[in-house]
């Protein structure tokens, strides 16, 4: 690798996109090509981000297959945080395979952080879950710690679990720090404004209250009779009837919910935004 690859790949890190571009801007060789895309991804230039990471795993040779693996693992991440859920999963795990079995352990957890991702916009937390057990962020630099936080707070979050979101994002915000990079920092930031952001709205008693995520973790533990508007669901401390394949019945229930006495309340849960972490691959893949 050049210096002047080097030099970019540094500034990078240190989310010095402009002084970057500045040394590879005018270079078409794979590796320029490669910074030079995630550094628009950075940007906000998903689309000229695509174009240049696609260049780039093309221009890579065949004995290049770590360099094409990261290439394909950057552009999954700019499609990810762009919210383009139409790009092949498939082509992730195999640039993930490829990259363990060469030795490359950041990267190659970096590629398991984006499937986890990926499977929270897609509402399958269970297996989100599950994947994120796999990884041991422990050994990783301050900036992967802070993307592993990130994906673990996304998750309290979507389970209504407040507490634990606001641990994971305290981590976070250390490591992040710890990092020195801007623009995680920001991202860290973002995600706690989320929690200081109402996310539900409880009508009980003919009025109506907007809630904290907190507030609504601490309502549902609480043992009341709810009619969830956001899962289509009637709750107490003991049952839980889902009605999401009824929704005349839920539509009743939620009338009867709303207009009934004390001890019933009727939730519809508002936009819940996941911390889904910035085009952040070239931190650990150049």
């Amino acid at each position: 690798m050049d210096s002047l690859i080097t030099a970019a790949a540094q500034a990078l890190a240190k989310g010095d996109v402009l002084g970057a571009l500045k040394r590879v801007a005018l270079r078409d060789d794979a590796p320029a090509l490669a910074l030079r895309g995630i550094a628009m991804a950075q940007l906000g230039d998903f689309d000229r981000a695509k174009t240049l990471l696609k260049k780039a795993a093309r221009a890579f040779g065949p004995r290049e297959a770590v360099a094409r693996a990261r290439c394909i693992v950057a552009e999954a991440e700019v499609a990810l945080v762009s919210r383009d859920l139409t790009w092949p999963a498939k082509a992730l795990d195999a640039a993930r395979a490829t990259l363990e079995q060469h030795g490359d352990r950041l990267n190659a957890a970096h590629a398991r952080y984006l499937e986890v991702r990926r499977l929270l916009l897609i509402g399958r937390l269970d297996e989100a879950e599950r994947k994120l057990a796999d990884l041991d962020p422990a050994p990783f630099p301050p900036a992967s710690r802070a993307a592993h936080e990130l994906v673990v707070a996304g998750i309290a979050m979507r389970r209504v679990r407040a507490k634990a979101a606001r641990a994971a994002l305290a981590r976070a915000e250390h490591a992040a720090r710890e990092a020195g990079i801007p623009a995680l920092t920001a991202e860290v930031e973002s995600a706690f404004a989320v929690l200081n952001t109402p996310a539900a709205r409880l009508v009980a008693h003919g009025k109506e209250q907007l809630l904290l995520l907190e507030e609504v973790e601490t309502l549902l533990g609480s043992g009341a009779l709810i009619v969830d508007g956001c899962r289509h669901v009637v709750r107490d401390a003991r049952t839980v009837v889902s009605l999401t394949s009824r929704p005349v019945l839920f539509a009743l229930a939620l009338a009867l919910g709303i207009s009934a006495g004390v001890s019933i309340a009727a939730l519809a849960l508002l936009t819940v935004p996941m911390p889904m972490g910035i085009a952040q691959t070239v931190w650990r893949a150049l």
